[in-house]
């Protein structure tokens, strides 16, 4: 027979089993930490003390299974579709920078919040007991979006910028093409530009020129324009060349710009970072065949 001392020791152990199933955590046991974390632990600030008016990093909340994880919201208070994309610094527990990381959030209607989180099951940013905090922050038109990957767009190609090389001042990156359509897709001569400043309004006082070789030489981009036909799958780029040397006068960023692959083409913008400096020159180069084996 049970006596009542028995069965009251069986409630209470079995009251406690039951809030350790729903999460509750004994202080100093193996959840504690992480348990802790949640409730404390939130973004590093960044230290030059900006906000960003569309993008807020929310202080650490509990994922699915416990652990510490960071989310962030996107709101687009503009009156068309947006794809934001935002790069973020993560930082150790000194506040030192460890290295950077980039979330892309697609086709933001107007008036919507979104939110998401920054650890991806590649990267576990809270596990590896790092913060984050926001350096950068770019927006493009949904319409006009730049992707590498996903459904192909209806004009059946794709246009990318890569993330270039710079060397002494001399900056290069490539635009590249890639039909990923069905039919085959023809170019000749340079892509049209339009320079676009952080705010994503036209930037005025650079001459686009045709040719990199009006920068420097053996960089590739100098060569005479030719007809490009391009099958499906295959690619073609075009080389960007400036300098940015600073002298008298503003310096001219322009992170954005819009490319037109062609004559009556849609534009697709683009984020290759243009630090222009005071020079006010921006070589391009035409469009060539890309013949090197795809991956």
């Amino acid at each position: 027979m049970r006596t009542a001392t028995s069965l009251a020791l069986g409630a209470a152990l079995t009251s406690i089993a039951l809030l350790a199933g729903c999460g509750t955590e004994t202080a100093g046991g193996p959840g504690a930490a992480a348990s802790s974390a949640c409730a404390s632990a939130s973004p590093v600030a960044d230290p030059s003390g900006r906000t960003w008016d569309n993008v807020t990093l929310v202080n650490r909340v509990c994922g699915p299974s416990g652990a510490p994880v960071t989310e962030f919201e996107v709101t687009n208070t503009e009156k068309e579709a947006l794809t934001f994309t935002i790069t973020f610094t993560l930082v150790n527990e000194s506040g030192q920078a460890m290295d950077n990381t980039t979330r892309t959030v697609e086709s933001v209607k107007p008036g919507q919040t979104v939110r998401r989180t920054l650890d991806t099951d590649d990267e576990p940013v809270m596990a590896r007991g790092r913060a984050a905090r926001i350096i950068k922050v770019r927006t493009v038109a949904a319409d006009e979006a730049s992707s590498g990957s996903g459904a192909c767009p209806p004009s059946g190609i794709r246009v990318t910028a890569d993330r270039g090389d710079a060397a002494m001042g001399l900056r290069v990156v490539g635009l590249h093409l890639l039909n990923c359509g069905t039919a085959a897709y023809g170019v000749e001569g340079y892509p049209g530009l339009q320079l676009l400043d952080e705010g994503r309004e036209p930037v005025s006082g650079v001459k686009i020129l045709h040719g990199t070789d009006k920068i420097s030489t053996g960089i590739g981009g100098d060569a005479a324009p030719r007809p490009v036909t391009l099958q499906p799958g295959e690619s073609a780029y075009a080389n960007l060349a400036w300098r940015n040397t600073t002298g008298a006068g503003d310096a001219v960023n322009a992170p954005y710009v819009r490319v037109t692959a062609k004559a009556g083409a849609a534009p697709v913008t683009v984020t290759p970072e243009l630090d222009l400096g005071t020079t006010g020159r921006l070589g391009v180069g035409p469009w060539t065949k890309d013949d090197t084996p795809a991956r």
